[in-house]
């Protein structure tokens, strides 16, 4: 019963967290907007704008809820809460820590510790495709179709890339399991990450990830110079707040993953040194902060570039997700066996 209340408890906890870095992130994203344009950015709402995202919500939840006369009733508001629930239901398998010792017993800082949690992830990740895709449809509108059209073609090919850059790094690691793909990266007091021994494939998942969360350089879904809105140009009140949520809950859940694939995940140089001389939840609280620490640092860099690269053509995005990103995976996970032959 411990047991089963402490995973609720994490499931909840996971779930507040997740919400509040997405409301958080468009308010940080609009001051490193200002920063990068020598603005100010929001500083009305509490000191320095802090209360920025609860206005923003207050102002979701009261806006009129409008569904178009022609639209598919059911569809269009399937489409934004499919949207919502596959980008929260990917962090059920990412480790957030080490291993806890309460009430006698070992519990993870892991809602599942699945033997497949990397194809979890992607399989639900391309379950996201089909509530860009219904909204867009179902809208009855022809920007809303056309920006959906552009996302689910966006987000099946980046797939291709991303799956195969994956591939390479469970070839070195041996397992399907995020959290033995994390503890893997232990050694090297702390600093075996998989980015040392995988660039190509890190910068290939870097990529990928930026295309299958529809940011800036790969946001021509939401194109608002040739599609107004793009597969959200009919919607308003809380299933717009849904589509733009949960696009920030992917960018927090992209970079988690990119932490724990590429960059050793809660580990850090010389922890062993640091969990000998510290008690276990203290170590434990070390390493979740860690772990936060290396996720926000991919979230601020997503921002980042948004402010300083142009969009890609949509021609030039297909070409670089089939012509270029495609065969560098594939001679990235050649390459990979050829060494892992070499040193067996």
């Amino acid at each position: 019963m411990e047991l089963i209340l402490f995973k609720v408890g994490l499931v909840v906890v996971l779930f507040l967290i997740s919400l509040l870095i997405a409301a958080y992130s468009t308010y940080a994203e609009r001051k490193v907007a200002a920063f990068m344009q020598d603005r100010i950015g929001p500083n009305r709402a509490g000191p320095i704008g802090i209360l920025q995202p609860l206005a923003d919500g207050l102002k979701m939840f009261m806006k009129e809820d409008i569904i178009p006369q022609n639209a598919n009733r059911f569809l269009f508001i399937l489409g934004p809460a499919i949207s919502m629930a596959t980008a929260l239901m990917t962090s059920a398998v990412i480790p957030w820590g080490p291993d806890l010792n309460l009430f006698g017993t070992t519990v993870s800082l892991q809602v599942a510790d699945i033997n497949i949690g990397i194809l979890y992830i992607m399989g639900v990740l391309s379950l996201g495709v089909y509530g860009i895709m219904i909204g867009g449809w179902a809208s009855n509108n022809k920007y809303s179709i056309l920006g959906s059209i552009r996302a689910s073609t966006q987000m099946i090919s980046y797939e291709l890339a991303m799956g195969m850059s994956i591939v390479a790094v469970i070839m070195t690691t041996g397992s399907l399991s995020i959290s033995q793909m994390v503890s893997s990266q232990e050694g090297s007091f702390g600093m075996g990450w998989n980015v040392f021994y995988q660039p190509l494939g890190f910068l290939i998942f870097l990529v990928c990830a930026f295309a299958e969360t529809n940011r800036t350089p790969f946001d021509l879904p939401e194109c608002e110079t040739e599609l107004v809105g793009g597969y959200h140009t009919e919607y308003s009140s809380m299933k717009l707040g849904f589509y733009l949520f949960s696009e920030y809950v992917n960018m927090f859940i992209s970079s988690a993953i990119i932490a724990s694939l590429f960059f050793g995940g809660y580990n850090f140089p010389y922890m062993q040194v640091v969990q000998e001389n510290t008690s276990q939840i203290l170590f434990a609280v070390i390493c979740t902060g860690v772990f936060l620490a290396k996720i926000l640092f991919f979230v601020f860099f997503f921002m980042w570039v948004r402010w300083t690269i142009p969009r890609f053509r949509f021609d030039q995005l297909m070409d670089l997700g089939w012509k270029v990103l495609l065969p560098l995976s594939i001679l990235n996970m050649l390459i990979t066996g050829f060494f892992i032959l070499l040193n067996n």
